[in-house]
């Protein structure tokens, strides 16, 4: 017989675990980001990232995967080794499924770059809610502490600069196919690209909701030249 004590600490282990798994935040899918963010996600919405799973689509693209010795026939869309890059949270928690594709998970969308948003999307809407009403601000650190991400290289660098032969550190196989060796426009420069605009959302006022670190460094020069934006509604 298994003592009555040693019971009850197994138990409240496999709780304390189970707490632990149930608190990792999840992918939610854009829809749920742009039901506020509406600006954001029409701007989204006209780039070559909102695009990105239709590259791995059989003949498109035929010129590039040739030069990767890549088959330009072959659909590539169920490709495990591939997908990962052209789509939001694959093989994570509430991400893209490969046999149940969420159309609001396709395509490098805003968790991809943000983090996954079950725990901060709250916050943000609790957040913005007091900020309305007695202008109350909230501290940054909080989204941070709730899976939002403000130091984004590494989030970009993860597909961007995960090829064999690497500068980046954390490049591991799966590597991508496409390296500056087979195109000089596979290098690539974090500043550069994310000032260049054409990959991400274009940016918007900010009403201040949020204070204090960690801020990233571009945000003052994004804001400085950024137009107000139209909210979307929550659903």
């Amino acid at each position: 017989m298994i003592p009555r004590i040693v019971r009850a600490l197994a138990a409240a282990a496999l709780l304390a675990l189970s707490a632990t798994v149930v608190a990792e935040p999840a992918y939610e899918g854009r829809r749920k980001c742009a039901s506020c963010h509406k600006s954001q996600g029409d701007s989204w919405s006209e780039t070559a990232h909102a695009k990105a799973l239709d590259s791995l689509k059989a003949n498109t693209r035929a010129e590039a995967k040739r030069r990767a010795k890549l088959d330009p026939d072959k659909d590539y869309t169920q490709d495990k080794d591939c997908v990962g890059c052209h789509v939001d949270g694959f093989a994570k928690e509430g991400g893209y499924d490969v046999q149940e594709p969420s159309k609001y998970l396709v395509g490098v969308g805003c968790e991809s770059c943000h983090g996954p948003g079950s725990e901060y999307r709250r916050m943000h809407r609790k957040a913005g809610e007091a900020f309305e009403k007695s202008k109350k601000t909230t501290p940054r650190q909080s989204l941070a502490d709730a899976g939002q991400d403000f130091h984004l290289v590494e989030r970009c660098s993860a597909c961007h600069l995960n090829y064999e032969g690497s500068p980046w550190k954390g490049a591991k196989k799966p590597y991508t196919p496409f390296t500056p060796k087979v195109d000089k426009k596979y290098a690539f420069n974090f500043d550069k690209a994310v000032r260049d605009g054409k990959a991400i959302h274009s940016h918007f006022k900010l009403d201040g909701t949020f204070v204090g670190p960690p801020i990233p460094s571009f945000r003052d020069e994004f804001q400085a030249k950024a137009k107000p934006g139209a909210l979307g509604k929550e659903e």
